[in-house]
């Protein structure tokens, strides 16, 4: 039997798109590619939860768009993170790491 698809926790999506996007300008369909590369395949993006995840952080000021031509010819929306949107990456990754230090504890203590 196959292994179920993990499911993201709220707001999980966000920042994993946000920590690629501060790596460089990228189109979405290289952000879902570059998610399921270094998750190991462990997730794997579709497009009904990457383009309307974008749109979102787009509307949030978080990501800036801008069309450009990739390298095979085509274009396609480029995304950059903003000065805003860098302040809440920050937090984010502030909060996952309290959140899974308390889940670390938590586990540490069943037996």
């Amino acid at each position: 039997m196959a292994d179920p698809k993990p499911e993201f926790l709220k707001g999980t999506l966000d920042m994993l798109i946000l920590k690629i996007v501060a790596l460089g300008s990228i189109h979405g369909y290289a952000i879902s590619q570059r998610i399921q590369q270094i998750s190991k395949d462990v997730f794997q993006l579709q497009q009904g939860s990457l383009y309307p995840a974008l749109h979102r952080l787009e509307d949030r000021g978080w990501l800036q768009a801008d069309w450009k031509v990739t390298d095979t010819g085509r274009e396609a929306k480029f995304y950059t993170l903003t000065k805003k949107g860098r302040k809440q990456l920050e937090t984010e990754l502030m909060n996952w790491e309290r959140l899974i230090g308390a889940v670390a504890l938590i586990l540490g203590t069943v037996e």
